[in-house]
């Protein structure tokens, strides 16, 4: 509901359809479909009759074995419209922590990091929230854990910056990270708490 909420927003046309394997939660939801939000049974296979132009799927991955997200990524993509997108990744219970892959049609392009800012200690605090593909893979000899050090760095850095506020000290780590690291978005998302990374800098190695 929330989600339709801030996409009418921007699109004033959009539709959301909230999908779920268990069908007693669908049936509980049932009573909260309205103009442009419906529910309904199913999973990877999008069992709608159009074509989505982005797929959000938050937490779906997290019993799934590592191997097998290339599959189910596959999978989603596949059902795409032309220009769609996938967003896959994981996030805390309240959203004040989330890590995210977009995808489109080709595969993964890139993993973005968002925070509530007055919830973080240091931004590798945002390790246990990486998506299934990533999450085993912080450890030494990975990018990914190459770049939480680094962020931790720069982080550490930004200190003085602290005493204009979190938001500050973020935008300052994220500009001396970004001189090592190829990050594809700017200031107006990183004073939101976000960070984005192309893809191919933390993918799994082997």
């Amino acid at each position: 509901m929330e989600l339709l909420g801030r996409l009418r927003g921007v699109a004033g046309d959009v539709r959301v359809v909230g999908l779920e394997i268990e069908p007693a939660r669908v049936a509980a939801a049932l009573p909260y479909e309205r103009d442009g939000l419906v529910f309904r049974h199913g999973g990877f296979e999008i069992p709608i009759a159009q074509r989505p132009v982005l797929v959000r799927a938050a937490n779906v991955l997290r019993q799934y074995e590592e191997g097998e997200v290339a599959g189910v990524w596959a999978r989603l993509c596949a059902r795409l419209a032309v220009g769609g997108l996938l967003v896959e990744g994981t996030c805390d219970e309240i959203g004040r922590r989330h890590v995210w892959v977009a995808l489109g049609p080709e595969g993964p392009r890139t993993v973005t990091f968002a925070t509530r800012l007055g919830s973080l200690e240091r931004p590798s605090d945002l390790a246990e929230r990486l998506p299934k593909a990533l999450i085993h893979r912080n450890v030494p000899g990975e990018p990914v854990h190459a770049f939480l050090r680094d962020f931790d760095r720069a982080w550490a850095a930004a200190a003085p910056y602290a005493s204009y506020g979190a938001r500050q000290r973020w935008m300052r780590a994220v500009r001396e990270l970004s001189a090592d690291w190829p990050v594809t978005d700017g200031p107006g998302r990183w004073r939101q708490g976000e960070v984005t990374v192309r893809w191919g800098a933390l993918a799994p190695r082997g």
